[in-house]
Parts: C-alpha cells; sequence; structure tokens
C-alpha cells in the first residue's frame, strides 16, 4: 500500500456502492447474506484479477488475451478429472497440471506480443477472441476417457459445462468455515487467496521483479542498466497466464462447474474493470488496488441484480453490468489518451 492515494475514481465508485448497501438495506433485503456472497465473489474472482499485476508492472498494459491463461487451468482441470482426482488432491493435482500448460501457452503469447510492442492490447484482444475458437476444436477431439465429461451420445467430444460436484466442488469455500455474527468467512479461500498475493508480492521485491518493474517504467533506462527487455517482458507474461490459469481453478471450483467452448470469451472484462476501479493507471499497480477494485466491482455485480428486480425491470440487470464494465474500461482509456496519471 506504499504511496497508494484513493483517487477521485474510486472515490466515486464507492460512494456508488454505498449509496446501494444503503437503498438494499432500506429494502429490507437480508444485507448478511449479500455480505456472505460478496466475500465468496471476491475470493473467487480475485486471483483472475490479480494475475493482471505482472503485465500491467512490465508495461505492457491490460491483459485482454486472459482468456489464454483462463484456457491453461480449464485444461490442467480437465487432466484431473479424467484422471478421477477428487477432493484437495483433485483441486491441487488440476492446479499442477495447469502450470506447465500455462507457462507453455504464456510463453507463446509472449513471443507474439514481444513481436508487437505498443499495440499490446489490442493485440492481446485479438489472440483471446482467435484462441478460443481454435480451443473449441481441442474440446470436440481431445482424447479425454471419463464419461462423466462426454457427451452421453456417441461418447466423444467434452460436454459445454461438466459438474464438479462428484471432484473437488467448493473445496476451498468450505475448508475451515468460521462465523462471525452471522457472516461466514471461508478461511481456506482467504488463505489460498492470501498466498498467491504474498508470492506475488514477495517476487516483485526480488532481482527479476525489480527488472520488470524497471522495464514498465522507463525501457531505455532498463536497456543501458543491462536488462534484457525482451526476457523480461516474456516472464512477465508467462507469470500472468498461469496465475489467470489458477484463478480459473479457483473460480470453478467456488461456481461448482468447469465451463468450456465460449464461455472464457469474455472474462477478461471484468477482471480489467476490476483493477481499474481499484485505481490502476495501466502502469505500476499495487496488489492493493486489485483487492479493492475486486470487492468492489464484484460488490456492485452482486447487489445490481436484487436492486434491478425491486426497483427497475428485472431484465435490466445484466444490462446495467455491462455499461458499468464497459465505461470503466472506456474511461482509464480516455485518462490514459489525455496523460492524467
Amino acid at each position: 500500500m506504499k504511496n497508494y492515494r484513493i483517487k477521485l475514481p474510486q472515490v466515486i465508485i464507492l460512494a456508488f456502492l454505498c449509496m446501494m448497501i444503503v437503498t438494499a438495506h432500506f429494502l429490507k433485503m437480508d444485507l448478511i447474506l449479500l455480505l456472505n456472497d460478496s466475500l465468496i465473489k471476491f475470493m473467487m474472482n480475485g486471483i483472475l484479477v490479480l494475475s493482471l499485476i505482472p503485465m500491467l508492472n512490465a508495461g505492457i498494459g491490460m491483459n485482454f488475451g486472459l482468456p489464454i491463461g483462463i484456457t491453461s487451468g480449464l485444461i490442467g482441470m480437465c487432466i484431473a478429472i479424467n484422471f478421477r482426482l477428487t477432493g484437495m488432491t483433485g483441486f491441487l493435482g488440476a492446479i499442477l497440471f495447469t502450470v506447465p500448460t500455462g507457462v507453455a501457452f504464456g510463453w507463446v503469447y509472449g513471443l507474439i506480443l514481444n513481436k508487437v510492442k505498443g499495440r499490446e492490447e489490442i493485440a492481446g484482444t485479438f489472440l483471446g477472441f482467435s484462441f478460443i475458437p481454435l480451443m473449441n476444436y481441442f474440446w470436440t477431439l481431445a482424447p479425454f476417457q471419463n464419461r462423466q465429461m462426454l457427451y452421453p451420445i456417441g461418447g466423444a467430444g467434452l460436454r459445454p459445462k461438466i459438474g464438479l460436484n462428484p471432484y473437488f466442488t467448493k473445496i476451498l469455500d468450505t475448508l475451515f468455515v468460521i462465523k462471525i455474527k452471522g457472516v461466514s468467512i471461508p478461511l481456506g479461500m482467504l488463505i489460498f487467496y492470501s498466498l498467491i498475493c504474498v508470492f506475488i508480492y514477495t517476487f516483485f521485491k526480488s532481482k527479476l521483479g525489480r527488472a520488470m518493474i524497471a522495464v514498465g517504467e522507463n525501457e531505455h533506462f532498463s536497456y543501458l542498466s543491462g536488462i534484457n527487455i525482451l526476457n523480461a517482458r516474456s516472464f512477465a507474461i508467462i507469470l500472468s497466464t498461469t496465475i489467470a490459469g489458477v484463478g480459473i481453478c479457483v473460480y470453478a471450483q467456488s461456481y461448482g462447474f468447469l465451463e468450456l467452448y465460449n464461455s472464457p470469451l469474455m472474462m477478461a472484462f471484468p477482471a480489467v474493470s476490476a483493477i481499474l476501479i481499484g485505481g490502476s493507471t495501466g502502469r505500476k499497480t499495487f496488489i492493493f488496488e486489485a483487492i479493492l477494485g475486486t470487492y468492489v466491482f464484484q460488490s456492485i455485480y452482486l447487489l445490481s441484480v436484487p436492486l434491478a428486480n425491486e426497483l427497475l425491470v428485472p431484465e435490466i440487470a445484466e444490462i446495467f453490468r455491462m455499461m458499468i464494465t464497459n465505461a470503466i474500461i472506456l474511461y482509464a482509456l480516455l485518462k490514459k489518451e489525455r496523460g492524467v496519471s
């Protein structure tokens, strides 16, 4: 949190969230239940947001190619399910299978982004949107053997949605849960999330982490200092991609289902919106910004549905969510173009 300051956009969005909470209170909604859900939503989405930090700190920009990293996690979980791994063994096995896949995907992703320096965000967007249709062929043709994963007719091709109930559903959500005045705190999920935060914080205190930050702040100075700029950028992309793979494992175990095919297509936009709400300017990003942005953004997401049902037409909730998501990204891009810090 060193040198972090709450900026005007964060003040506005926090005031908006407070207004929604007050409105929910006057409508006699169960705020304890909403708080419980907000904690789960925060931690199940939090690692995906944290995965953006390495690329931001290396000066590569927002990772709109997040679906590439998410796909590595989906492959890792599919392998764990194919071996019928259950419980904590299944969840840790999924992460173990995710890491080498994320490293491989991140390496190729890094090679491409290093060829388009200065246009990484738009290139990442197109790469993410192109990669998902390519993976759809993989899900159809992959030689998995577990019948619970496959289409019932024909016995080939993975189902679009695979239930995790026999394997590792909510394995972190239900690990070491404590209740304080009706509020359930999933310590298992919180510990895992904290470990990822500590890992990222410790990494950026290392020599390689500091080299990444230097590259993000001033490439010319970094080059004169003897830093291999392309290697630093590549490692940041690999790290972001791998953490995103771990993030989707946490997301899926909490959600209870593994969603394939086109499901990861739009998942980059909520993550980018969350870190922008937290105060990131698209350059050096603090872990606290990811934590604050994720909680605020997911809380707004969570409150929008019941409030829309009570005050507006129920169908307006999803429109409201999309307006917030895209408006935040647009605001950040406009601010970046004007050079406002």
